[in-house]
């Protein structure tokens, strides 16, 4: 048997988000109804042929929800978000290229292999100290582990705390962009953290550039990936839960979005008893 520990937030239409989450819910009587048009739908495409059957011979073609056990049938849910909605992995297409370079992987261009490996967890959310390579290196020696390819490296902040609301995408703690590098030429592929971003709030970074016109201020965490290709999984959660900083197995595959900058996924910690 094992322990699993769910590090992923949920989706949900309540949070506060920059772009909304919607839902739209057909429910068990709408439903019916729906599955009962669909023996219409399967048997002819032409518009006019349908609007003349549900016009005219609508019972022999068609159901509704009186026709079901206990008047309901199955209902249905549309949800409107982004692909960078909730837990997910950015796939290096996301960050941009180089001119001249070939157009970077997208999320179901990465091998199913790097989703399921060996899990660290660097833990940061009990002081404000800044998350760089130094940061890095004095975290593994503190817990006295080396780094090892494929690695799935987890960075705790502490800022799941404020998910759902609109603080959430405007106070927490950045990952350098030379903490990136470090952790990625040291075979790691995919880095996750429980911040909205890897880079500082955007109001921040944008009010630096307008400052100083230099552009090495804007997003360089998601940049420096252009050289440095590697994952991210940003907005997780239940870090705090993690028993001990390796040890475990980490499983975060993404939603099949086929060539999709990045897509959801339900990230979680496995435990062997």
């Amino acid at each position: 048997m094992n322990d699993i520990i769910d590090l992923s937030v949920p989706v949900d239409c309540d949070f506060w988000e920059p772009e909304n989450v919607k839902r739209k819910i057909i429910d068990h009587r709408k439903g019916a109804n729906k599955l009962g048009e669909s023996y219409l739908y399967f048997h002819t495409s032409s518009w006019w042929k349908r609007i003349f059957i549900k016009l005219f011979k609508r019972s022999k073609w068609i159901i509704d929800h009186n026709d079901f056990p206990d008047g309901m049938g199955l209902s249905l849910m549309h949800y409107q978000l982004t692909t960078h909605t909730g837990t997910h992995i950015d796939a290096p297409y996301h960050y941009g290229w180089h001119e001249g370079q070939d157009q970077p992987a997208t999320i179901t261009d990465i091998p199913l292999d790097w989703f399921y490996s060996n899990g660290v967890l660097l833990d940061f959310s009990y002081n404000a100290q800044l998350i760089d390579e130094q940061a890095i290196k004095n975290k593994l020696n503190e817990i006295n582990y080396q780094i090892s390819e494929n690695d799935i490296v987890l960075i705790s902040t502490g800022a799941d705390k404020l998910i759902g609301s609109k603080s959430y995408f405007t106070n927490y703690r950045a990952i350098e962009s030379n903490a990136v590098q470090w952790l990625v030429e040291q075979g790691v592929k995919i880095i996750g953290t429980d911040a909205f971003s890897f880079d500082r709030p955007f109001i921040d970074m944008i009010n630096d550039y307008k400052k100083t016109g230099n552009k090495n201020f804007l997003w360089p965490s998601h940049f420096i990936g252009r050289d440095y290709p590697y994952l991210q999984i940003e907005r997780l959660c239940n870090l705090s839960s993690i028993p001990k900083p390796y040890g475990f197995k980490i499983c975060c595959f993404p939603i099949k979005l086929e060539k999709a900058d990045a897509s959801w996924s339900r990230v979680v910690a496995i435990f062997n008893k």
